[in-house]
């Protein structure tokens, strides 16, 4: 059956490419993040079945190694049926802890294996690649998945050796990255090792194509290593941004229910979504994650608030964490019934946006200046997963820093946000 394969978007030039162009050119096209958007970074164990399954099977697969499954959520080639893909079994699932991998099976190669797959045209691959994107953004926000979310074009395994029909294949992936980027979600890739994962390898560096922000391989060798693939060097792809289907169609069993799947390991990008909470008092809603905010709203005791993610701000009674809610507006977590009032509640994730990065060897230092010590540096193309922003030393033509995931600090004129002279919204400052 037709399973993952993802591919990301390139960049948009001939053959039919459209859509408006972000502001940064290729490969590292910016991503265009309205209020509100959150992106989910998953680490571990994940799977996929060409069917999702119900909410009772994935209640007794709670007690397997697998943290998140792909689901596939639309396209002209997607074959299996799906009655549980609705909005409300998005919320049920994710409110489980399960985490989402959007996949859609658009157009395929016109040199596909798959000779009965509806195939992309060479004389618009553009046009097609952005509708496909489209499409994609539709199914996803009718289901519940946040801006931010990546989702990831399945593009099965076709003949390497074509050139012309590596060309259309690029194309139409570049057109998939840029819509998807100026839509507000990341764009990752679905491919087979010695086909499209081997071509976006080989023209990572292109400014012909808007590079992929994730790349999910097909490689059936039973190691689940994130590292040292054949055909992609372990310089691309290399933050957060790798996944790979390691074993095929086969039967596993856990809580007495028995599923068909295929296995991942992903250090990638997924769906997101919003949690649904009740606040515990009146309280308000603020442009910002401290009490210094304007209010921009006011929720009485008992409403349900929508939560995408969860930041640090001002103290406020026992805890420093606020919620982001999906209407891009903060409350904090004090008055609102997560697990804890203390700290961060799971499954939540942390309030980060990704952005790719435009030159080799950034470097990662201590603070926002070049005076600051570097704790290490990031490659061509590598995902800087950015929290906040704060002023800092002058690099180029901006003096905005852009604070990580992991506490380190990047110039920003080096990352693809939407400006390179002043802040970026919706990031909030540090």
């Amino acid at each position: 059956m037709f399973r993952v394969k993802l591919v990301v978007g390139l960049v948009v030039g001939a053959l039919g490419l459209s859509g408006a162009v972000p502001a940064v050119a290729a490969p590292a096209t910016t991503i265009v993040y309205p209020g509100g958007s959150v992106a989910t970074r998953q680490v571990g164990l994940a799977f996929d079945t060409c069917t999702a399954p119900t909410v009772a099977q994935l209640t007794a697969w709670k007690s397997s190694p697998y943290k998140a499954l792909g689901i596939y959520i639309g396209g002209v080639n997607r074959s299996c049926a799906q009655p549980q893909l609705t909005a409300s079994w998005v919320s049920a699932v994710t409110r489980m802890g399960w985490r989402l991998i959007p996949i859609y099976l658009g157009l395929q190669a016109p040199c596909t294996n798959r000779t009965t797959a509806q195939k992309i045209s060479p004389t618009a691959p553009g046009t097609q690649g952005t509708a496909a994107a489209t499409d994609a953004f539709n199914k996803a926000r009718a289901l519940g998945l946040l801006a931010g979310s990546a989702i990831y074009g399945d593009m099965e395994h076709y003949d390497p050796n074509n050139s012309s029909c590596k060309l259309t294949v690029l194309y139409f992936l570049s057109a998939w990255t840029k819509e998807l980027h100026r839509r507000g979600f990341v764009a990752g890739v679905y491919a087979h090792q010695d086909s499209g994962a081997l071509h976006l390898a080989q023209y990572y560096n292109s400014t012909t194509f808007a590079r992929p922000d994730a790349l999910w391989i097909a490689r059936w060798d039973k190691s689940s290593s994130l590292i040292n693939w054949p055909t992609v060097p372990n310089t691309y792809w290399t933050v957060g941004q790798r996944a790979k289907q390691y074993n095929g169609d086969h039967n596993e069993t856990y809580g007495g229910v028995t599923l068909n799947i295929d296995n991942d390991r992903f250090d990638a990008p997924v769906g997101s979504v919003g949690f649904a909470y009740k606040t515990t008092t009146t309280v308000s809603a603020r442009s910002g994650p401290t009490t210094a905010y304007p209010v921009v709203a006011t929720y009485p005791s008992g409403s349900t608030v929508q939560v995408s993610c969860q930041t640090y701000g001002t103290k406020v009674g026992t805890t420093t964490v606020w919620n982001k809610l999906t209407n891009g507006s903060y409350v904090t977590d004090y008055y609102v019934n997560t697990p804890s009032n203390t700290t961060y509640s799971a499954p939540v994730p942390g309030c980060s946006l990704p952005f790719q990065t435009t030159t080799a060897g950034l470097s990662r230092r201590s603070g926002p200046s070049t005076s600051y010590a570097v704790l290490g540096s990031l490659n061509a193309g590598a995902l800087a997963w950015v929290t906040c922003q704060a002023p800092g030393s002058k690099v180029g033509t901006t003096s905005v820093w852009d604070r990580l995931t992991d506490g380190s600090y990047v110039t920003d004129y080096y990352v693809a946000t939407a400006s390179n002279s002043t802040y970026t919204a919706p990031l909030r400052r540090c």
